[in-house]
């Protein structure tokens, strides 16, 4: 997929950054999430992932806000990586309605679920702050189209796999995309499950 189809928002900042083409990686899957795919995208840091990421999401929120339920939740590690993230999106989001929110641990939880309460449209989160504020009636997921797991080898071996394997159970039709620098064979499990006819997308 070129840049030329993007949302204008996105081609003019993509321009102002003098970003004219995309890299190879994001040829490869742009289209397919644009097009509804779930998938895994195994590539190596510097291939595009986050900006894919933030690309996808804006073009297929549109750019614009709608109600206060989000639609768009995005799993990270920690607090260090919601804040990046989030700072990644802001030239992207400027120009546009949406409206993203970081939920992270080391947050006053009760603050966190009001603010979420009072509207947003991405959620950029830990998976065990999201799981508490879900458990707590904090955050409504019942809008969500696309759930997305950013740097996805950070869940091996630790107990946010099994928080993050739990929101699948709380949602209904979604597309799942998973970004990481390895699969690992817990992964196969998804294929089974929530991300049954899901690509698997290797650079």
């Amino acid at each position: 997929m070129s840049f030329k189809k993007l949302i204008e928002p996105l081609k003019e900042t993509l321009a102002q950054k003098g970003i004219k083409e995309p890299l190879p990686l994001q040829k490869k899957i742009l289209s397919k999430i644009k097009g509804g795919s779930s998938m895994f995208v195994v590539a190596p840091k510097g291939a595009g992932k986050t900006t894919s990421i933030i690309l996808s999401v804006i073009q297929n929120l549109k750019g614009q806000a709608v109600a206060d339920a989000p639609r768009a939740l995005i799993f990270v590690e920690n607090k260090q990586a919601a804040l990046e993230l989030e700072s990644e999106f802001y030239p992207y989001v400027k120009d546009t309605d949406l409206r993203v929110y970081c939920a992270y641990d080391e947050k006053n939880i009760d603050d966190q679920r009001d603010e979420i309460y009072m509207g947003t449209d991405v959620v950029i989160a830990t998976p065990k702050r999201l799981n508490k504020i879900f458990f707590l009636n904090g955050i409504n997921l019942n809008e969500l189209q696309m759930c997305i797991i950013d740097d996805a080898h950070f869940l091996l071996g630790k107990s946010s796999f099994g928080d993050v394997v739990r929101t699948p159970e709380s949602i209904g039709k979604c597309q799942y995309l998973i970004f990481t620098e390895k699969f690992d064979k817990r992964f196969e499990n998804w294929q089974d499950t929530f991300m049954y006819n899901s690509l698997l997308i290797k650079q």
